[in-house]
């Protein structure tokens, strides 16, 4: 419809048309402004800043720097950040979750153990600025759980622990979280040399998480807020 067509409907409104071209504008920078970016979060907590993932059955963290009380918890949107308060939950195994009000970005979640060779992302950030690492899955039998490379991303990085490791599914192509770099250990090879891995808190500890909220069928009420619509 044209300006002149409009004109004489906005005059019986008493609208200039200035007026609904601006309000056009102001809706369509707001359309899709809180697209999520992807589910990595910083965890903030009384003892700094860590890095933390949301999944399908909520949130999920080391508890590097705290093990109880007060978090924030900071997604990326689109038009920026976002910050939820909430309690540190231990759930065993060395993790920790917190429950939100409204729903996080997401990832699905895999409890299947990748074969040795297999290539995995790790994904973390540091503010607005998202970092990605590729690494290899490794095995040792002096050591019980997940080993993967060191990628040079992580090497010397401590801040960088708590990063999510993902794997693709070989079925649907789709990004599941495999666990959460933990450490870094150091073995002597039978050759004599000094060989490094990262440690995985993987599927054989991520389960806790499911069983914290088995209830998650019963979908809650999610919350809707001005400053998440």
């Amino acid at each position: 419809m044209s300006a002149s067509h409009l004109n004489p409907l906005l005059r019986s409104l008493g609208l200039p048309l200035g007026l609904l071209f601006l309000g056009g504008l102001l809706l369509s920078g707001c359309a899709g402004s809180r697209k999520v970016q992807e589910p990595t979060l910083e965890v903030l907590t009384s003892g700094g800043r860590e890095l933390g993932v949301s999944t399908d059955f909520g949130v999920v963290f080391l508890g590097r720097t705290a093990r109880s009380g007060e978090v924030e918890l900071v997604s990326w949107y689109g038009d920026g950040p976002g910050t939820e308060l909430s309690v540190i939950e231990p759930l065993g195994g060395g993790l920790y979750t917190a429950e939100t009000e409204i729903r996080l970005p997401s990832t699905a979640m895999t409890f299947q153990a990748p074969r040795p060779g297999r290539a995995v992302s790790i994904v973390g950030r540091r503010g607005s600025h998202v970092w990605t690492a590729e690494a290899r899955v490794r095995e040792d039998p002096r050591v019980q759980g997940l080993l993967l490379s060191v990628p040079n991303e992580l090497r010397g990085r401590p801040e960088r622990l708590g990063a999510g490791v993902y794997v693709d599914d070989e079925a649907t192509g789709q990004r599941r979280l495999l666990g959460l770099v933990s450490g870094q250990v150091s073995l002597r090879a039978p050759d004599g040399a000094q060989r490094s891995y990262l440690t995985v808190v993987g599927p054989d500890q991520l389960w806790r998480l499911v069983a914290q909220r088995r209830n998650i069928q019963v979908k809650p009420r999610w919350v809707y807020r001005d400053d998440i619509l």
